[in-house]
């Protein structure tokens, strides 16, 4: 079960995940959003995140150079490309040694052909909702078929309904935003580890 715990900006959140057990962290730098952070702070956050937790910083329709000087400017370790990015900025990423993350909405996911799938399947994936970072969940059915190899579900996950949406949908994993904010762009604590906890337990549950 690997868990994420996306658009942190403060010391305080950065280390209650850590300490709640937070397989990742991941840092804003797509223009627009809230949860943007400069890649001066998210340096300064990352400095105390341990090497056993996963580093993601979060663009889109960003270009490729600008994405990596970023990455490499804030220490993160991993990009999560959210945009119409090409597959090859994914094999930049790659070579540049930086972990790619792919991340589509659920309806375009379900919409494409069996090649396009067996091309994503050599990354990790994340399933979110059309708009992200809005709280809002996607209808199961516009999936359909759930992706083959390593997944995170994201869109609209709370403390309240991340163990039922595990159980649903099987992911590798899942990626929570707003679901553990007290207001729009503001991480609470509290949420946080009530979101791991939940969803340790749900996987806990799976495997008995």
């Amino acid at each position: 079960m690997y868990i994420k715990i996306c658009g942190l900006s403060t010391p305080e959140t950065v280390r209650t995940a850590v300490d709640a057990g937070a397989d990742a962290v991941g840092f804003v730098f797509a223009p627009g959003s809230p949860r943007t952070v400069d890649p001066g702070l998210a340096a300064r956050l990352v400095a105390d995140v341990p090497e056993t937790v996963e580093t993601v910083g979060v663009f889109r329709d960003q270009p490729i150079d600008e994405v990596i000087g970023i990455a490499r400017a804030a220490g993160v370790g991993t990009v999560q490309l959210h945009g119409s990015e090409p597959d090859d900025d994914l094999r930049r990423l790659v070579d540049e040694g930086l972990r790619p993350f792919r991340a589509l909405s659920a309806s375009a996911f379900g919409g494409l052909s069996e090649a396009r799938r067996s091309a994503l399947g050599a990354y990790r994936l994340l399933i979110d909702a059309a708009e992200p970072g809005a709280g809002v969940t996607f209808d199961e059915t516009e999936l359909g078929r759930r992706p083959e190899g390593f997944w995170l579900l994201a869109g609209g996950l709370t403390p309240e309904n991340a163990a039922r949406l595990f159980r649903f949908f099987e992911p590798s994993g899942v990626d929570v935003s707003s679901g553990v904010e007290s207001a729009r762009g503001v991480k609470d604590p509290v949420r946080i580890e009530a979101f791991v906890a939940a969803a340790r337990g749900a996987a806990g549950r799976a495997s008995e």
